[in-house]
């Protein structure tokens, strides 16, 4: 079985390069050189590391069977060979999202912004895996890390994909989201 847990590591070492590093909304990571990711939870930061993310991979929480048959089909594997290029974007909601029941923020993430129907135009081109920090507890400065990686071919694409989202009313509850772009080198 595939790890489910994973720790981000922003630092001097890893096989990312980062190469733009904003933030989008709320307060920043510090900028880092590069980012590994390795299976585990294990919170001790290692030498190099600035800082560390974690997360759990989960099931689609608010994808209906059809949704998710119909991205299964599609989605593309991390890591390949060709997708040379990603992006990080760790995210926290507000309060207000998590106050609302699921079927409400189902309401709000598909049935009102669309998520899915947006991220799907843009498979198989773009992978991407969606990792819950919340889950873990309340000490993690994030809800979601969202790791993604893509040919350089499909960077404008990955563009138009966020440039979407974030222009739904589901990016109204995001208090917290930074935007790291990355290169691999072997």
């Amino acid at each position: 079985m595939p790890p489910r847990a994973f720790r981000f590591l922003g630092g001097t070492h890893g096989p990312w390069v980062v190469t733009s590093f904003r933030p989008f909304r709320g307060e920043a990571l510090p900028p880092v050189e590069r980012i590994a990711v390795e299976p585990g939870l294990d919170p001790s930061l290692p030498e190099g590391s600035h800082w560390l993310l974690r997360g759990v991979t989960s099931n689609e929480r608010y994808a209906t069977k059809a949704e998710k048959a119909s991205m299964q089909r599609v989605q593309a594997p991390l890591g390949r060979p060709e997708a040379t290029h990603g992006a990080m974007i760790p995210i926290r909601k507000s309060a207000a999202w998590w106050a609302l029941a699921q079927d409400e923020r189902r309401e709000v993430f598909e049935e009102t912004s669309r998520h899915i129907a947006i991220g799907a135009k843009y498979l198989p081109a773009i992978a991407r895996r969606l990792h819950h920090c919340r889950d873990l507890g309340s000490d993690e400065p994030f809800d979601f890390v969202t790791w993604f990686d893509f040919a350089g071919e499909h960077a404008s694409a990955f563009e138009d994909l966020v440039a979407a989202l974030r222009a739904t009313r589901e990016w109204d509850f995001v208090e917290r989201e930074v935007d790291v772009r990355m290169v691999r080198v072997v």
